[in-house]
């Protein structure tokens, strides 16, 4: 393995857990945070901290965190941009400091499998199409990063729903009533695998592709949220017997293309790790 110099838009939940796991990798990471507070937390991790809001941001203020990268990974929850301003928009900056960029020709886009219509059936990464003009703000942002055209590779990585370690799952349902749709499939993700992925994404130079990531077992929603709640002690949801189903996530054509062996492939099992 290459040691690759890396920034990190974003060191939350998941984005400081994997700088800290690339950084510990031998990588160079620099990462971004939206509190000063943050600041000493990413510098004890072994990376070059930047304090950065996107929120009004120009590619001017971008710029530093970028210095000297590779790859870029961004990892923002665009609907937590500081201002009403949509993903598009919030992340522009950071794609104009991209293109004056020299040497940073690799981008890896975090997105979530929320992008695909709520259907019962099988959802491939075709599904949902990233374009300027997407109703979905989040395709719209995967498509300011991976338009053709620019002077850099983005794989963009549709992560299913996130578990692990302060994420617990049974506590976003728990004493609900009238939940709908019991028997739809979950696709969930757990922590250590979203870095997992993105790590081995970086390292094989895997660069390109829409990659659907999530485990690849999809107990019901009842199933899941019932022992979810159940293992934190907490009342578990009461579901509506509406017999609506849902959609499933495909990751066929990330184990197709990543050599990557999931830790918790099953949500289930996986529950006992957050």
């Amino acid at each position: 393995m290459n040691a690759t110099s890396i920034a990190v838009l974003g060191c939350g939940w998941l984005g400081l857990p994997l700088a800290r796991t690339l950084a510990a990798a031998g990588h160079a990471v620099a990462g971004s945070t939206t509190t000063p507070a943050k600041l000493p937390a990413l510098e004890a991790a072994g990376l070059r901290p930047h304090l950065l809001q996107l929120g009004g941001a120009t590619a001017a203020d971008a710029a530093p965190l970028l210095a000297g990268a590779e790859v870029l990974v961004v990892s923002v929850p665009p609907f937590r941009a500081a201002t009403d301003r949509s993903a598009y928009a919030a992340l522009q900056p950071v794609a104009e400091a991209l293109t004056a960029h020299e040497t940073l020709r690799r981008v890896v886009f975090i997105s979530s499998t929320g992008v695909y219509p709520d259907e019962p059936r099988l959802m491939l990464e075709t599904d949902a199409v990233a374009t300027a003009e997407a109703e979905n703000h989040l395709l719209r942002a995967e498509w300011l990063f991976s338009q053709p055209g620019r002077p850099w590779q983005a794989t963009v990585l549709r992560l299913g729903g996130l578990m692990g370690p302060g994420r617990p799952p049974g506590r976003f349902l728990a004493g609900r009533t009238d939940v709908a749709q019991p028997q739809a499939p979950v696709n969930m993700l757990h922590l250590d695998d979203a870095v997992g992925v993105i790590r081995a994404v970086i390292e094989q130079d895997v660069w390109g592709p829409t990659l659907n990531v999530c485990a690849a077992q999809h107990p019901s929603r009842w199933q899941f949220y019932e022992a979810a709640t159940t293992l934190l002690g907490l009342p578990a949801p009461q579901f509506r017997e509406d017999g609506r189903g849902g959609k499933r996530i495909s990751t066929a054509r990330l184990r197709a293309v990543v050599q990557y062996r999931f830790q918790h492939d099953d949500p289930l099992a996986a529950l006992a790790h957050c």
